[in-house]
């Protein structure tokens, strides 16, 4: 499985997720089942990852391209929303 954090240019906001997201998958034991990575929204594709984690900010252009695959952050920074949303959506694919 792959989580992916995706901003307007792949580089700032993503990279910073993805981290965080790469230290919540080792937290929860699962860093061997799940991987995650971070990209920009051009480049980004509905085969790039099975769930799409991005800022409020674009929100609906990821839905508009990913569909239902997308996580939406209130705040980017928030490791506790972060850590939350990211344990529902593993939770949802029965991966913990």
């Amino acid at each position: 499985m792959k989580l992916a954090a995706v901003c307007s240019t792949g580089l700032g906001s993503s990279f910073m997720v993805d981290m965080n997201i790469q230290e919540i998958l080792k937290d929860l034991g699962v860093d061997d089942q799940v991987e995650s990575t971070h990209m920009d929204m051009g480049s980004a594709n509905q085969q790039s990852a099975d769930q799409f984690f991005v800022g409020k900010d674009l929100a609906d252009a990821a839905k508009d391209r990913f569909g239902n695959h997308v996580t939406v952050l209130d705040s980017i920074i928030d490791k506790n929303e972060l850590k939350t949303k990211v344990t529902q959506y593993l939770k949802s694919q029965q991966i913990i």
